[in-house]
């Protein structure tokens, strides 16, 4: 693998290689490290490689791309690249930051034979929700303009040329045409290949770093579908796979496709570094679909593209015989099987970079915890797959996290042993039901599971307090007050977490094993967003996996583990209450109910954040849309009252979201203020003048129901 900042260090890549035959394409895409990607597309016949966007540096970058070592380093992998003997007689295009004439762009290169042929600059930015590439990058706003760049003297000493074109251009071959799109270009309502397309661009290149987001991959399927519909084309997209240092997993989705059809389809999810699809598709079929639908005139209309030529031919005489492309029927995963894939994967990639030994995770029993217990059981489903299957990479890296270089792993339950331990942390509110839940789950994953009862620390700590303020504070069902029994609930919740990073500490050295574990947290979206949890509880962890996901989608989510992976002690999880058990039992059964706490439910909780993030709704907007929505089951003073207290808990709680535990993406209503929400966190939780707007429009009209 050709070297690589830390910076930006990332997971595997999707990396298309392309060969165009005689009037025809042969193209291959995959995830691959970039040496070894152009070597397989090469022994291939490709022609053509292409990879994911910033690929040299890593998209996640962020505010490293200020430095200036960021840029120097790129051009030094950019210069290993040119030189290697690998990416000979073959064009290879790779994405990296460049600066020129003192702006910072964000481009792709492309280069053949130690000549850089051209560098096409990003003209469209992602800068909406977790992107903000403005932050870093300008677009390239010149349409169909190419300057001179000046090349560093390093890469000039490599290819003999002083300046190159830089802009938006086309490369024309002997054979044919290809026109470049990145990222969000595809995305944005005038998208290049539009225009390229009726200029005569008969190849489309994407490389991408499109993050996975639960029900997505449709989205960008459909969209390659219709560039290439329209107006006919071949189109070749290359996206990151895994983890790019941050919470967000990108998830491959590597594809051909052809005058709206699918004819080669990369995996969504998976542990290999290296994978290869191919499709040979005949040229002539793009022009004779264009032949009907674009005529002469309609090119005329547009300003032509700059075409760079190249002595170059993508294709052989020998590509004479070529059947017709045969279209694919795109498989799309579930919500249900996209929760256990892709947090899976991107816990994989965070635990073998991490350097620790495996994962640590308070199990409660209820949905929350037991949803993150089956995601790493699915990540050990994937690796001991990825074995089965012959990759010795996956193999080099779990017998490193076992600290184990002759471990084998038999089947999944046997590696959850090894690398997963869950504890139950039981207090005198917890009750019997609870925690043979817990034990049941953890027995049939094959988790490591400890009982620990956290009273005695409870009551030393509670002695203290007592010890020095000489009161002792009451639960509110023993008669005290609010703040008391808010206080007492907090103290056992922030123990838990203390005993956790004690346990993730030391279990492994307790064992006589090297190394440490990660805490998992457990807190899921809709919880966040009221804040209903503790600050600097066990929800407090190193990563979160299931922080960006519904508790509707974990509900499902573990009815189909249930199944998928035969764990039959998952039913009578999700049969039970969700609750905190953080007060005192009655009669020896729980009292205390997430959803009477909240004040409302968790179905009516994902409706108002979806509301709150997506459709940017404050306090009136959101009563005015509820109201048509929960016309049938609540009136307009009870949606009313529902809207107040959920602004109420979310302004008062907002603070939290200050120090929430880094989480998995995968909804786009997430409320953690580091990435994704960034309204503030001091609020006027009386809401005055918006209440006050709830309250006139009751006055003044009812609402039709």
């Amino acid at each position: 693998m050709f070297p690589c900042l830390d910076v930006g260090h990332r997971g595997p890549l999707l990396v298309p290689g392309l060969m165009v035959g005689h009037e025809s394409e042969h193209l291959v895409a995959g995830p691959l490290p970039m040496g070894s990607g152009v070597a397989l597309a090469k022994a291939s016949g490709a022609k053509y490689r292409l990879g994911p966007e910033l690929e040299i540096c890593g998209y996640g970058c962020a505010d490293h791309f200020y430095e200036s070592d960021t840029l120097l380093h790129s051009f030094q992998v950019l210069k290993t690249l040119l030189e290697s003997p690998v990416t000979q007689d073959i064009i290879c295009d790779v994405g990296m930051p460049i600066m020129h004439h003192s702006v910072r762009y964000n481009c792709r290169v492309l280069f053949l034979n130690r000549k850089i042929l051209l560098i096409r600059p990003k003209m469209l930015m992602a800068n909406h929700g977790i992107y903000r590439e403005m932050r870093w990058f300008s677009p390239w706003s010149q349409s169909r303009q190419v300057e001179d760049y000046f090349l560093p003297r390093m890469i000039q000493e490599v290819t003999g040329q002083e300046t190159v074109p830089f802009g938006d251009c086309v490369l024309s071959t002997r054979d044919t045409c290809i026109g470049t799109e990145i990222c969000a270009e595809l995305w944005s309502p005038s998208s290049p290949h539009i225009q390229m397309g009726l200029d005569g661009v008969e190849i489309f290149t994407n490389s991408s770093a499109s993050h996975h987001e639960l029900r997505k991959a449709d989205h960008r399927v459909s969209l390659i579908r219709s560039a290439t519909t329209k107006s006919g084309g071949i189109y070749l997209y290359a996206n990151q796979r895994g983890c790019d240092g941050d919470r967000v997993y990108y998830d491959g989705c590597a594809m051909v496709a052809i005058n709206g059809d699918i004819v080669a389809q990369g995996a969504q999810f998976s542990l290999n570094d290296v994978e290869v699809i191919t499709a040979t598709l005949d040229l002539e079929d793009v022009r004779s679909y264009r032949g009907e639908l674009c005529q002469p005139h309609m090119a005329s209309e547009h300003k032509p593209c700059h075409r760079i030529k190249v002595d170059f031919s993508l294709s052989t005489a020998e590509d004479v015989y070529l059947p017709t492309h045969q279209p694919l029927q795109w498989h799309f995963h579930t919500a249900e099987e996209e929760i256990s894939l892709g947090p899976a994967c991107w816990l994989w990639d965070y635990l073998r970079r991490s350097g620790q030994g495996g994962f640590l995770l308070p199990l409660s029993g209820g949905v929350d915890s037991s949803s993150t217990a089956c995601i790493v059981h699915s990540m050990c489903v994937l690796v001991c797959q990825a074995i089965q299957d012959g990759n010795s990479q996956v193999l080099t890296d779990v017998r490193r996290v076992v600290g184990d270089e002759s471990y084998h792993p038999q089947d999944p339950k046997e590696l959850c042993s090894r690398i997963f331990t869950t504890c139950y942390m039981a207090s005198e509110n917890s009750s019997e039901n609870t925690s043979n839940r817990a034990r049941d789950l953890a027995n049939q994953i094959g988790s490591t599971h400890m009982s620990i009862n956290i009273d005695i620390a409870v009551k030393g700590m509670l002695g203290i307090f007592s010890m020095v303020m000489g009161r002792l504070p009451q639960f509110r069902a023993f008669g005290g007050s609010h703040r008391e029994n808010l206080a007492l609930q907090n103290v056992q919740a922030r123990v838990r977490m203390v005993l956790a990073y004690l346990f993730a500490q030391l279990s492994l050295w307790a064992r006589g094993r090297p190394g440490g574990l990660l805490v998992l947290g457990s807190a899921n979206v809709d919880e966040s967003l009221t804040g209903y949890f503790t600050k600097y509880d066990c929800s407090s962890a190193d990563i979160n996996p299931i922080g960006g996901i519904s508790k509707t989608d974990l509900k499902s989510f573990l009815r189909y583990c249930a199944e998928q992976f035969q764990l039959p002690a998952l039913r009578g999880i999700l049969a039970a209450p969700p609750t905190a058990e953080l007060e005192p039992l009655t009669d020896g059964q729980v009292s205390q109910t997430d959803e009477a706490d909240m004040g409302m439910t968790y179905s009516e909780l994902s409706v108002i954040g979806r509301l709150r993030k997506i459709s940017k709704c404050g306090p009136f907007s959101m009563f005015c849309k509820l109201v048509q929505m929960w016309k049938d089951v609540l009136s307009p003073s009870e949606v009313a009252q529902k809207v107040k207290h959920f602004f109420r808990m979310y302004s008062v709680n907002r603070h939290k979201m200050t120090t929430v535990t880094p989480s998995y993406h995968a909804e786009s209503y997430s409320p953690d203020d580091n990435r994704f929400d960034l309204r503030p966190f001091l609020y006027n939780t009386r809401w005055t003048w918006q209440f006050r707007c709830i309250d006139q429009q009751m006055e003044a009209k009812t609402p039709q129901q």
